[in-house]
């Protein structure tokens, strides 16, 4: 997170930082070429002022986010990462401040649902934002009109500018993502090996990564390669 503003927002709480991978070029596209290329516009403020993304578990709109951050840095335009599951116990007091950074992304916009002071405090850095001409990408887990926001405004503000649904990735995109995350961690991932881990796991990118780190670890305190027989040694698959 970058804040180098006169107006500087509130402080975040400690914990609340960037993944260094979650960037667009360790993000396996699958059928998401758009979406990406819109956030990248986006992060360096030629594309869309107001951004909202929606996918399920899994779809990665998380590390999208994290990736627009990412991207906007060399561009030396400011920008924050707002996870608001992470942060619904605070007071939204800390939004203030935040529409004179370059960018805004907030995360699982579902959380705050029901919730009023949250809503109406999201609401305002809405309307804030739009007269700074700074930019704002939303992510939740469904489309705007589906989540269970009570506040109509906020309803209609979540559906300013573009609306994209994230796809999730098919079996043989999961396998390269899984090749391209190990990879990132610094060993080749053979490929029937990431085939055999897609089919055998729950399919979740959530869950396939995980288990990656775990067979990651394995094999460094083992001294041995991650391959097919280790894998069902370690996992009793």
């Amino acid at each position: 997170m970058t804040m180098n503003s006169a107006n500087a927002p509130q402080q975040l709480p400690l914990g609340i930082s960037l993944k260094d991978e979650a960037r667009f070029e360790n993000f396996q596209t699958g059928q998401n070429g758009l979406v990406c290329e819109m956030l990248r516009q986006a992060a360096l403020g030629t594309g869309e002022q107001f951004l909202y993304i929606w996918g399920s578990e899994g779809a990665g709109c998380s590390h999208l986010l994290q990736a627009a951050c990412h991207a906007a840095e060399p561009a030396r335009r400011t920008a924050v990462y707002l996870p608001l599951q992470e942060l619904l116990s605070l007071s939204p007091v800390i939004l203030e401040g935040m529409e004179h950074l370059n960018l805004v992304c907030v995360d699982n916009v579902e959380a705050i649902s029901g919730n009023p002071i949250w809503e109406e405090a999201l609401f305002h850095l809405y309307n804030r934002i739009r007269q700074e001409q700074n930019t704002l990408i939303v992510a939740a887990n469904s489309a705007p009109r589906q989540l269970q926001i009570q506040l109509p405004d906020l309803v209609s503000r979540l559906s300013w500018g573009a609306v994209f649904s994230v796809a999730q990735l098919n079996d043989e995109d999961k396998v390269q993502a899984i090749r391209l995350r190990a990879k990132i961690r610094g060993f080749e991932l053979p490929e029937d090996v990431a085939r055999y881990m897609v089919h055998h796991d729950s399919r979740s990118m959530v869950d396939l990564c995980l288990t990656l780190e775990r067979l990651d670890q394995a094999s460094l305190t083992a001294q041995r390669k991650v391959t097919i027989p280790f894998i069902k040694q370690e996992m009793g698959w």
